[in-house]
């Protein structure tokens, strides 16, 4: 036998072990098991855990949590992502560790522009990453196609399908992992046009120019256009109620908040990137209220001006506490908890943010990023109008992102061939998100018994 069969001998041992610690896994948690779903076995209320998170947050801000989180089923899913994580836990699994995204829900995967500017594919989302098994993130993004098709109003058959086909598109993506090599998988990178794929010609290019038009204007110089105001010639960011704010401090403590915030995040990143960073110089900061899950959390969005006074860079320092799913998995090895998300980001992303870096400043953990910078996140109704594809290219993303850091021949043999894993999925998925819409009333009447504060405006 010569070197180059050897090597062959050597690869086709090492995927058959891979496929069998996949199948013996199913004994640990047969793949129809996954379909499991009993509200008996919570050992706290869904209301308990999500008032359990108060402690972290600003408390001036939960009223509005609160009333975002009450808008809607979905909006309820997106910001309880401790409740599901201690759903998930209840049941057994497959032991089959990767790195979790930890909110895996359809709209936090969208297009981000790489450091060479190319529109890529990927999840967004990384607050509650932490190394997991493989199973829960498809969980997640499953049960979120069915609360998000009804959200939108989509046909009966719509949700079913979308939700067959992000399992499909994981398992078909797990696959060809498998028969990768390690290189390959970590090269490997999803195009915009990708979620677009399988629909009429038509339809793909009107969708393709709205997102060449959107990541036009999500550049800092668009952003700066769209945020930024001149007052007694300083420019400024404007403000919002809803979400932005001066948090009632003078110009000058808001530059000795930054410079303290910059020295810290410096020490995190690169030397070549610290030379980049040094080039700029702040020109304002004002506190951010963002999203659902994250309301509450102390968020700064900072305008800063290149040297050459031509190239304006917002950047963003959110504040990163534990995962909600270190109460059931352990600790993280990280012991700043915006360490813990910038790892998990780089792991997961083909192509990641240079700006990526960590700090902990008056006893609180952040991570630092671009603000926007070509990023192209959906909403439902963008979507609605081929829900299967786009679910199809997050299950693929998805597969992408465990299979660089956990085990693709494991995976794919834990899936097989045949549907156990996928009619285990998708009955979970129905059945908690059925579940979701009683945990949401259940929300809605605490708001309206005035057990729980909730601001009279959401957005």
């Amino acid at each position: 036998m010569n070197s180059e069969q050897a090597v062959r001998v050597r690869a086709s041992e090492n995927v058959t072990a891979g496929a069998d610690d996949g199948r013996r896994a199913r004994r640990r948690a047969p793949r129809r098991a996954a379909a499991q779903w009993d509200p008996g076995v919570r050992h706290r209320s869904a209301l308990d855990r999500l008032r359990a998170q108060e402690s972290v947050r600003d408390p001036e801000l939960l009223p509005l949590r609160y009333a975002r989180m009450a808008f809607s089923p979905w909006t309820y899913l997106r910001g309880a992502a401790a409740v599901m994580a201690a759903d998930l836990a209840a049941a057994p699994h497959s032991g089959l560790t990767v790195q979790m995204c930890g909110d895996a829900h359809i709209l936090n995967f969208g297009l981000w522009a790489s450091p060479e500017r190319q529109l890529l594919f990927d999840a967004r989302d990384f607050d509650e990453t932490l190394p997991g098994p493989f199973e829960w993130d498809l969980k997640r993004l499953t049960t979120s196609v069915y609360v998000l098709a009804d959200a939108e109003q989509l046909a009966g058959g719509c949700g079913d399908d979308a939700a067959a086909a992000a399992v499909e598109g994981y398992r078909t993506a797990m696959r060809r992992y498998a028969r990768m090599g390690e290189l390959d998988i970590w090269y490997d990178r999803i195009t915009s046009d990708v979620p677009l794929r399988g629909l009429t010609s038509e339809f793909a290019e009107a969708t393709a120019r709205g997102i060449e038009k959107q990541a036009r204007k999500r550049t800092h110089r668009g952003v700066a256009r769209q945020l930024v105001s001149e007052d007694d010639g300083q420019r400024r960011i404007s403000l919002d109620p809803m979400k932005r704010r001066d948090e009632g401090m003078t110009h000058e403590q808001r530059i000795r908040a930054y410079e303290q915030v910059y020295e810290t995040y410096l020490a995190s990143i690169p030397p070549h990137l610290r030379r980049l960073v040094g080039r700029f110089g702040r020109v304002d900061s004002v506190r951010q209220i963002v999203g659902v899950g994250s309301v509450g959390m102390r968020v700064w969005l900072h305008l800063l001006e290149g040297d050459s006074g031509r190239q304006p860079l917002f950047s963003q320092a959110k504040q990163a506490t534990a995962s909600v799913y270190e109460e059931f998995l352990g600790p993280s090895e990280f012991a700043n908890h915006g360490e813990r998300v910038v790892v998990g980001q780089r792991l997961m992303q083909s192509a990641s943010d240079i700006f990526l870096g960590h700090m902990r400043v008056d006893g609180y953990d952040y991570y630092v990023r671009q603000f926007r910078d070509m990023k192209i996140i959906p909403n439902g109704k963008q979507i609605s109008g081929y829900l299967p594809q786009f679910a199809a290219a997050c299950g693929h993303a998805l597969a992408k992102s465990h299979a660089r850091s956990g085990d693709p021949e494991a995976i794919s043999g834990y899936l097989g061939k045949g549907n156990a894993f996928a009619d285990g999925i998708l009955r979970f998925a129905r059945a908690y998100a059925e579940q979701t819409r009683v945990d949401h009333a259940d929300l809605c009447a605490a708001i309206a018994d005035g057990e729980i504060a909730s601001a009279e405006r959401g957005w």
